[in-house]
């Protein structure tokens, strides 16, 4: 059950990762500056994850895809929270966390 919104920092991963293997990052860029918790922009799609390919050790842009709350919307782009399982090619993201703030959450079906 998704929950807290995360913002830059936070770790996911992406299933399968670019070469197979699930592939580590995180959040590096938010494109909204305008609903913040704790002092941190909330991440929404669209947001930047920097990410590591398991294999190679390369590194790779990717982009949160469209989905995430559906209640939840920031300039019309929907919230991103701890536990959303989003697809965003090459596979589906996982929001892992930590969240920007552990009192606000969003309790609305992914």
């Amino acid at each position: 059950m998704p929950g807290p919104p995360v913002s830059i920092g936070c770790a996911v991963m992406v299933t399968p990762g670019a070469a197979g293997p699930p592939d580590s990052g995180v959040i590096v860029v938010v494109p909204q500056a305008s609903v913040m918790a704790g002092g941190m922009p909330l991440a929404v799609a669209g947001s930047i994850c920097q990410m590591v390919n398991s294999i190679s050790g390369a590194p790779y842009p990717l982009v949160i895809g469209s989905l995430g709350s559906t209640r939840v919307l920031v300039n019309g782009m929907a919230l991103v929270r701890m536990g959303d399982n989003i697809p965003s090619p090459p596979g589906i993201l996982t929001i892992l966390g930590p969240p920007a703030a552990p009192f606000v959450t969003d309790g609305s079906p992914p």
